[in-house]
């Protein structure tokens, strides 16, 4: 997959201090969002990821007016969303496109009559409706079950009537609230690249809030952790999996590698992990997109050393190599030292994890 770049000029949706508070008279207040600062730029994949209860939710229904913030200014377009009166936030609305984990289909209309219901009263005729609604329909795939009932269709089908649903008013901003959450992996996978699909094509703005860092890591380019209403942490995906810094982000991104399962294979003085006298038991990370040498060889033939792969995870990140190897070495400790140095002059990680 192509790197994402992320574009140059205003934020599509912008954030300073916002805040949100729940009041109720049985259990007092609730802080649900708390001094939100966030930027998310016109053509981004943003991911926005936490914990059932995070916040993440109520962020996202406040960018589009479904829900009202106490502080803080949140501006989609420039527009700042706790100004617009309700004809504003109608507009709003019809230029920001949602998607749900539940679909939210009406079970008694067609596909086509799904599709079309956002047009209504938009001055479009019957015949335009129809025919844009099937235009959609067939750019998520579905032109030949038009005439279908949610009720006929698979869960992932279903996903993918209620996203053209949402670009039926040709919005430049589509928000998808946990919408693979019930999934199985391989729909999940297809709707994601849909949704990567869809914003190269048509120039949208996507923000993508989930649970899951694997949803984040396939299509996003930037991504958000919020952890009990407050942003933890925020940057470009690559960096973010690669040097994780808050303790949730780093327990998110284990989530998605199974390069620590080595540290109970250790524990557990596994065979897998066993080490002879002068061997040396090792994970290597590779922590920037300038990695793409043949680490391996080039570092048996010109140290000496003999390097066995005990297992590896990696996968591609916008573009560039991301995840490691745990590897067994063994050679002189001089070759074995002067080999660790060199990885790490070429931005690899290095953790030691036993020695024979």
């Amino acid at each position: 997959m192509p790197e994402l770049l992320r574009p140059q000029g205003p934020a599509a949706i912008s954030m300073s201090h916002v805040s949100k508070i729940y009041h109720s008279d049985e259990e007092g207040d609730r802080t649900a969002l708390a001094d939100i600062n966030l930027d998310i730029a016109v053509g981004d994949i943003f991911g926005i990821i936490g914990l059932s209860g995070a916040g993440k939710s109520t962020l996202v229904r406040c960018i589009n007016g479904l829900e009202t913030y106490q502080g803080g200014s949140l501006r989609v377009r420039g527009q700042e969303v706790s100004t617009l009166d309700a004809k504003g936030l109608r507009q709003l609305r019809q230029r920001t496109g949602m998607i749900f984990q539940h679909f939210n289909l009406m079970p008694s209309r067609t596909l086509l009559g799904n599709v079309e219901l956002p047009l209504a009263n938009t001055g479009m005729t019957r015949r335009q409706r129809t025919e844009r609604a099937q235009e959609l329909l067939d750019l998520v795939g579905l032109s030949q079950l038009a005439q279908s009932y949610p009720g006929e269709l698979s869960g992932g089908q279903q996903q993918r009537v209620a996203i053209a649903r949402a670009l039926a008013n040709r919005p430049d901003i589509l928000l998808s609230d946990e919408a693979t959450s019930a999934l199985d992996p391989n729909t999940t996978k297809s709707i994601l690249a849909l949704l990567r699909d869809l914003h190269d094509r048509l120039g949208i703005t996507v923000v993508l809030i989930t649970h899951e860092m694997a949803v984040v890591r396939q299509i996003c380019n930037r991504l958000a952790v919020i952890d009990q209403g407050r942003i933890v942490e925020e940057g470009r995906v690559f960096d973010v999996f690669a040097k994780p810094q808050a303790a949730l982000t780093r327990s998110f991104v284990a989530t998605t590698s199974n390069l620590d399962k080595v540290n109970d294979l250790v524990e557990q003085d596994s065979p897998i992990v066993h080490l002879e006298p002068g061997q040396v038991l090792l994970k290597m990370s590779y922590l920037s997109k300038a990695v793409n040498q043949a680490v391996v060889s080039t570092i048996s033939r010109e140290f000496d050393v003999d390097v066995n792969i005990i297992f590896g995870d990696v996968d591609v990140v916008e573009g560039s190599q991301l995840g490691g190897l745990v590897v067994r070495l063994e050679g002189s400790a001089d070759h074995v030292s002067a080999a660790l140095d060199y990885m790490r002059n070429q931005q690899i990680g290095i953790e030691v994890l036993n020695r024979g």
